[in-house]
């Protein structure tokens, strides 16, 4: 008896359907996995005959041939064990084959026959309903993930025998319901906000321009002075996730495990804050099954590296293809994989290994020392900084006068969201959401300048010898911030404004 039953299998963030075939015939007793299968797959063989056995479905003793197709792509991880099982039931006729047709089945078997969840759960669904399936049985902790994507019925099962059971009774499968649009609009609450920090409206002003348009930002500065409190309200003044991006960001968390019953789908913009000691491959991504890294968790939201020069210089330089492309594509013998990266990219740094320089009062280092120290960061990657701003030390005033506190986060907020729709309608079906996406062709289209702007942006490419990379993202800054003043086109204040932000690469760097 042969029988059919679909899974999904991941590459990267894409999903592909999986046919399990399984054949029971007369012969010794054999169970064989034919296909190009990792170990923990074949090992699924113990794990599902064990899970029936304890489920009490008894096997015939005959030759039983399974077979995952495509056979030429290699097979990972635990998530075809339901499928498995379902396959060999039906081919020993204990289920009616008919039952499974357009249902996808998804989970890791335990011995006694329990559903454990998997990862990789929405976009398996989401590849699931583009493949034209209406029903997907799921582990139960896995239900409401699933149940985030419309179109498609979500059964949650906790064993092998409520699975059996419900398709020998349809009629009693009850669809996983998971209001995501609801959650999505929900109102969203930080617990911290701008308000909160004193002063350094230099830093902040720049903060609103990085946010306006997504662009890179570097904070230079002593201990203390509120690089990482600005870099860690930065969120709080970005534009809500729209439905789209909200399910892209999920898929990435999905993927990489982080999704749970609690959390099915992420609706905050993610902000993402690595310890200076990570590796190469958990900030990019990789290992031998490519699994995403920090910046694609950061998707469509901030990864803030603390203490930038203190970062490993291999792992640093890594992200200067995704900075550029927006993108990680990562190739391994066992597969490969694309993962997003559109990303903003917040930095933060002192001047020197003590902190204080060029305050000679209070810096010991000597000048080969902060050299030194500087040229941790690569040019190549400081020329992928859109915005560079120092932070100078906080006075005893910014706390004592009444207004201290500043503009709250939903102030800024509300600007930074006037500029994203300007950008939004500029780019209405370019595949473009803000400014830092521009490429060259749509830097010429959209950012062109006077008579008198041109003279002086030839001045400033001049003297300041920019790169042709610098001076796109120069052009693509002073876009950003002529949006966030309301002007529809590039003025003289806004290219000097955005060169000043590149300023510091000469002052520190020479």
């Amino acid at each position: 008896m042969y029988a059919s039953i679909i899974s999904i299998a991941m590459n990267g963030m894409n999903g592909y359907p999986v046919r399990v075939e399984t054949d029971v015939s007369p012969g010794l007793p054999e169970f064989s996995m034919v296909g190009f299968l990792s170990s923990e797959v074949r090992e699924a063989r113990e794990r599902v005959r064990t899970a029936l056995r304890n489920s009490g479905f008894a096997l015939l003793p005959k030759k039983i041939t399974v077979n995952l197709a495509p056979a030429d792509i290699r097979k990972e991880g635990t998530a075809y064990d339901l499928a498995l099982a379902v396959s060999l039931l039906a081919a020993n006729e204990m289920i009616p084959q008919e039952r499974t047709d357009g249902i996808v089945f998804i989970g890791e078997l335990a011995l006694n026959g329990e559903l454990r969840p998997v990862h990789g759960v929405l976009p398996r669904v989401c590849r699931a309903k583009e493949a034209g399936l209406t029903t997907c049985f799921l582990p139960f902790e896995n239900r409401r993930e699933g149940a985030v994507v419309d179109g498609i019925r979500i059964i949650g099962i906790k064993d092998l025998r409520e699975a059996v059971h419900l398709l020998a009774c349809p009629e009693e499968q009850k669809p996983e319901v998971c209001p995501a649009r609801e959650i999505l609009e929900q109102t969203r609450t930080y617990s911290v906000d701008f308000s909160e920090v004193c002063g350094q409206y230099g830093m902040k002003r720049a903060a609103e321009a990085a946010a306006a348009g997504m662009h890179n930002l570097l904070l230079i500065g002593s201990p203390g002075s509120g690089k990482s409190m600005i870099a860690r309200r930065i969120p709080t003044i970005l534009p809500g996730l729209t439905w789209e991006e909200c399910l892209a960001v999920s898929k990435v968390y999905s993927v990489a495990g982080l999704l749970n019953d609690k959390q099915p789908l992420i609706v905050c913009r993610p902000f993402r804050a690595p310890h200076h000691t990570i590796s190469t491959a958990a900030l990019i991504g990789g290992g031998r099954i490519p699994r995403p890294g920090e910046i694609s968790l950061a998707d469509r939201g901030v990864l803030f590296l603390d203490e930038l020069p203190e970062f490993q210089k291999n792992t640093l330089e890594v992200l200067r293809q995704p900075m550029e492309d927006r993108q990680v594509m990562i190739a391994r013998t066992a597969g490969s994989g694309s993962f997003p990266a559109d990303t903003m990219i917040v930095a933060a740094m002192n001047p020197c290994r003590c902190g204080y320089y060029p305050d000679r009062s209070r810096c010991q280092c000597s000048i080969s020392d902060v050299r030194r120290y500087l040229g941790r960061i690569s040019r190549p990657l400081l020329d992928r900084m859109d915005l560079c701003v120092e932070a100078p030390p906080v006075g005893y005033s910014d706390f004592s006068m009444p207004a201290a506190a500043g503009e709250s986060s939903a102030v800024i907020r509300e600007r930074v969201e006037k500029a994203r729709r300007i950008q939004q309608d500029r780019f209405r079906g370019e595949n473009i959401f803000f400014n830092a996406q521009m490429q060259p062709k749509h830097v010429s289209i959209h950012c062109r300048l006077g008579a008198h702007e041109e003279r002086i942006m030839k001045e400033l490419f001049e003297t300041k010898k920019l790169s042709a990379r610098a001076y796109h993202r120069l052009l693509k800054v002073a876009r950003t911030l002529a949006d966030l003043s309301g002007e529809p086109d590039i003025r003289d204040i806004h290219l000097i404004e955005a060169a000043e932000y590149r300023s510091l690469e000469e002052k520190y760097w020479g």
